[in-house]
C-alpha cells in the first residue's frame, strides 16, 4: 500500500484519480482549497490545501504524515489571444499552476530524502510541450513545469525520488465548459479561437484517474508520459517532426 497525497481533488482528474487509487487499496490524502468539497470521497483523509499559500501546504503536509508519491494536480485555465490576456491573470495561472506545484514538491522533499524514496507526478499537459492560438498562458505555465520537472528529475535521480510528467490531452471533465475568456473590442483574433474540441476526441476524468494509478503503481516511470489518444498521437507527431519556425495558419 502506497500513501498518495493529491492536490485539487475536488472534481474532475483529481477526484476521479483519489477515488480510483483508494479503490486500489492505496492510502489517499485527498486535498482541496474547501475540503467541503471532498465530501463523499472514502479516503483515508480529507485536508485543506491551497497551494498558493505556504501555510496551507504546510499544515496540510504535517497532517498527512509519511506520503510516498505526490500526484500535483491542482490547476486554472483562461483563454484569450496573448494580446488580450491580463497580466493579472497569467500571473495567477503560474502562481497555481507552476510555483503552487513546487511549493508542495518542496514541502515533500525533505520526508522523501529522509526516508530515500518517494515519487512526484506532475500532471503537466499536452499543453506543456506545445502552444496554440487562445492557450497560450496556460501553456507556459506547463512548459515552466515541464522544465521544473526535467531539473527535478535530474537532482533527484541519486535520491531515488522518481519524476514524472505526465501529459494529458483534452479532458471531458468540465473545465472547458464555460471557460474564462478574455478579448479585445472587435476581436482582431476571434477566427483564430474559434471551434472546440470534439466530445469524441476527449479522454475522460476516469481514463485520465487510471493512468495516473498506473503510474503511480509502475515500478519505474519515464519522464514524460502522454496521456489519450489525442496527446499520444500530436506529441508523438512533434518528436518525430524536425522544424525551425513555428506552426502557421495558412
Amino acid at each position: 500500500m502506497t500513501s498518495i497525497l493529491i492536490t485539487g481533488a475536488s472534481k474532475g482528474v483529481g477526484r476521479a484519480t483519489a477515488a480510483e487509487l483508494a479503490r486500489r487499496g492505496h492510502r489517499v490524502v485527498a486535498t482541496a482549497r474547501d475540503p467541503r468539497t471532498l465530501d463523499g470521497l472514502d479516503v483515508a483523509q480529507r485536508l485543506r490545501l491551497d497551494v498558493t499559500d505556504q501555510a496551507s501546504v504546510d499544515a496540510a503536509v504535517e497532517q498527512a504524515g509519511e506520503v510516498d508519491t505526490l500526484i500535483s494536480n491542482a490547476g486554472v485555465i483562461f483563454r484569450a489571444a496573448v494580446e488580450a490576456s491580463p497580466l493579472e491573470e497569467i500571473e495567477r495561472l503560474y502562481a497555481q499552476n507552476t510555483v503552487g506545484a513546487l511549493r508542495v514538491v518542496q514541502a515533500l522533499l525533505p520526508q522523501m530524502r529522509r526516508r530515500g524514496n518517494g515519487r512526484l507526478v506532475l500532471v503537466s499537459s499536452m499543453g506543456g510541450r506545445i502552444a496554440m492560438p487562445g492557450n497560450s498562458a496556460y501553456a507556459a505555465s506547463k512548459w515552466a513545469l515541464e522544465a521544473f520537472g526535467e531539473s527535478l528529475a535530474i537532482e533527484l535521480s541519486k535520491l531515488d525520488i522518481d519524476v514524472t510528467l505526465a501529459e494529458p490531452g483534452p479532458i471531458s471533465s468540465g473545465a472547458l465548459d464555460n471557460m474564462t475568456t478574455y478579448a479585445l473590442d472587435d476581436d482582431p483574433y476571434a477566427a483564430l479561437l474559434e471551434g472546440g474540441i470534439p466530445p469524441e476526441m476527449m479522454s475522460s476524468p476516469e481514463q485520465v484517474a487510471s493512468a495516473l494509478a498506473d503510474l503511480v503503481e509502475a515500478g519505474t516511470v519515464p519522464l514524460r508520459v502522454p496521456i489519450g489518444p489525442v496527446a499520444q498521437h500530436v506529441l508523438g507527431a512533434r518528436d518525430a517532426a524536425r522544424y525551425d519556425e513555428p506552426f502557421l495558419p495558412a
